[in-house]
C-alpha cells in the first residue's frame, strides 16, 4: 500500500487552521500596484479564509498538511 500523496502546488497556496478552517492568501497583490488605493492593498495583506463549499476538496488535495 503506497503512502497517501498530498498535492504540492495546492499545499503551497493553502493552509489549515486549528479549527479546520482553510486559510488562503489573496490575490491581486503582485503587479499594477499603482492603481490600486492603499486600503485596497492593505485588505488585501490579511489572510482569508476559504468558503465552506471548497474546504472539503481542498482538505482531499492535503490530507497531511
Amino acid at each position: 500500500m503506497g503512502k497517501i500523496k498530498s498535492h504540492k502546488a495546492s499545499s503551497k497556496r493553502f493552509s489549515l487552521t486549528g479549527t479546520g478552517k482553510v486559510k488562503i492568501n489573496h490575490t491581486n497583490r503582485r503587479h499594477k500596484l499603482g492603481k490600486k488605493s492603499t486600503k485596497r492593498k492593505r485588505d488585501l495583506r490579511q489572510r482569508g479564509y476559504l468558503s465552506d463549499c471548497f474546504t472539503k476538496t481542498v482538505k482531499s488535495l492535503i490530507p497531511k498538511d
